[in-house]
């Protein structure tokens, strides 16, 4: 998620619709990911930010002590690249519950980005985790999963790792249409606008078609307005 602007960015559209849009937003959800409602969590605060609100990080919305948290604890890093994610909810499929985590982008330049990590830090825990989870993919070893587009795999990581310990989770990626541009944002106004930068990213990361998270990985293109 960008850093919040005045009336543009991911981060303050995704606010407006679940804060003044909340039904619309959970119907164009809902129909893209199947379910009968959505509960989303609540953010903490943040005192030191801006808008002091905390985000929701790595696997901090499973319950306290829950087994889980502590596998994750050696499978994945926890420094100044943990997860944070947009927004986290459960979606109820009649007596079933599965979370929906969300990552919400509103301009082409939010889609790139690189592994920070260093060889002294979780770079050999992040590129272990990386390995694992192509093979359990289906992903050519060659696929760069560090570089071009590091945060969408770590979100692939977060996904399979959840589904792997028995717990249902589905990844939402939410594209805002129409967002206001400017010379360092490229704002798509329509779906096709997204296709180029995603086809792209699709070909970079390697999933192949019918992989086992492939049913779980959804994308909504959202009007602004």
């Amino acid at each position: 998620m960008s850093r919040m602007g005045d009336g543009y960015g991911s981060e303050c559209h995704l606010l407006r619709f679940m804060g003044r849009h909340r039904h619309l937003l959970d119907q164009r959800i809902l129909a893209v990911v199947g379910g009968d409602s959505i509960n989303w969590l609540d953010f903490g605060f943040n005192p030191n930010k801006t808008w002091p609100d905390a985000e929701i990080k790595s696997l901090d919305f499973l319950p306290e002590g829950h087994a889980a948290r502590a596998a994750w604890e050696g499978f994945w890093p926890h420094g100044r690249g943990i997860h944070n994610w947009d927004a986290v909810g459960q979606v109820r499929f009649g007596d079933i519950e599965e979370w929906l985590l969300v990552e919400a982008k509103a301009n082409l330049e939010e889609l790139g980005s690189n592994c920070g990590a260093k060889p002294r830090g979780g770079l050999g825990k992040i590129e272990r985790a990386f390995d694992e989870t192509k093979r359990a993919l289906g992903v050519p070893d060659d696929r760069d999963w560090l570089h071009g587009y590091y945060q969408f795999c770590n979100r692939v990581i977060a996904l399979y790792f959840l589904n792997e310990h028995d717990i249902p989770a589905r990844l939402l990626y939410i594209y805002f249409l129409g967002d206001r541009g400017d010379p360092r944002r490229t704002c798509p106004y329509d779906e096709e606008g997204w296709q180029e930068a995603l086809r792209a990213q699709e070909e970079h990361v390697g999933l192949p078609q019918g992989h086992k998270l492939e049913a779980r990985m959804h994308k909504l293109f959202l009007p602004i307005c």
